[in-house]
C-alpha cells in the first residue's frame, strides 16, 4: 500500500491558479460559519465562480473539506521543514522538530475553529478513524529519523513504531490542550526534549547519557 506521505507532498508544487482562489474561500467560510454552516453557493460566491463550474472542480462539499484539509497539512509540514536547520546539530534538530509540530497544529486556525465550535465534525475524524492522520505523521516522523540515521546520528533501528509513538502523542497534545509538558517555555521545552524525546529515539538519555536502541535489535 502506497504511504500518505507523498501522495499529500505531491500537491506541494507550484500553487494551482483554478483551485488556489476556491481552496482560499473556502477557508475564509470555514473560519466564518464552520464547516457544517458553509453551502457551495457561498464558497462560489466567495470565489466568484458559479456554482456550475465549482461543482465541475469538486463534486461534493466533502471533496473540498477534503482538498483544505490536505492544503493545510502540507503547510504544516512545509513551515516544519524550512523550521529545521540540517546543518545544525542533530539534538537542535529534534528540539525544533517538537517545537515546530505542536505550534503548528496547536495554532492551526482551521483546527481550533473546528475544535471550539464543531468538535462533533472534526474530533472522530482524527480518533475513532484517525488511522490516515496517525499514518501521515508516522511516515513523515520516521523519514526524520531515517535522515538521522543514514548521518550516523542515531542508531540502527526500524524508526516506524517510534515515530507511529511519537505520532499519537502529537495528536493527543494537540486534541487536548491541558499538559504538564513544558510547551513555549524555552529552556524548559529544550531540556524536555533533550531529555525525554531524543532519549526516545535513541540520540541520548539526561545528561547526554547514550541510550539503547529504542527498537532493539533488527
Amino acid at each position: 500500500m502506497r504511504h500518505l506521505l507523498p501522495l499529500v507532498r505531491e500537491g506541494a508544487g507550484p500553487a494551482d491558479p483554478d483551485r488556489t482562489p476556491v481552496l482560499d474561500a473556502a477557508l475564509d467560510a470555514f473560519l466564518d460559519f464552520g464547516v457544517r454552516r458553509t453551502s457551495m453557493g457561498e464558497v462560489a460566491r466567495r470565489s466568484r465562480l458559479s456554482p456550475a463550474t465549482l461543482y465541475r472542480r469538486f463534486a461534493q462539499k466533502s471533496d473540498l473539506v477534503t482538498a483544505v484539509g490536505l492544503r493545510e497539512v502540507r503547510r504544516l509540514l512545509a513551515e516544519v521543514d524550512r523550521r529545521i536547520d540540517m546543518r545544525a546539530t542533530a539534538e537542535d534538530q529534534i528540539v525544533e522538530l517538537f517545537v515546530a509540530c505542536f505550534e503548528g497544529m496547536r495554532e492551526n486556525r482551521l483546527l481550533n475553529r473546528l475544535l471550539s465550535t464543531e468538535p462533533e465534525i472534526v474530533l472522530p475524524r482524527l480518533t475513532l478513524d484517525g488511522g490516515p492522520v496517525i499514518e501521515l505523521g508516522r511516515d513523515y516522523l520516521a523519514e526524520f529519523l531515517r535522515r538521522l540515521q543514514r548521518t550516523g546520528d542515531l542508531p540502527d533501528y526500524d524508526p516506524e513504531p517510534v515515530a507511529e509513538v511519537l505520532a499519537r502523542v502529537a495528536l493527543s497534545l494537540a486534541l487536548t490542550r491541558g499538559t504538564t509538558i513544558p510547551l513555549h517555555q524555552g529552556e524548559r521545552t529544550r531540556r524536555f526534549v533533550l531529555d525525554h524525546v531524543a532519549a526516545f529515539v535513541g540520540l541520548s538519555g539526561p545528561g547526554g547519557d547514550p541510550r539503547p536502541n529504542p527498537g532493539g535489535p533488527r
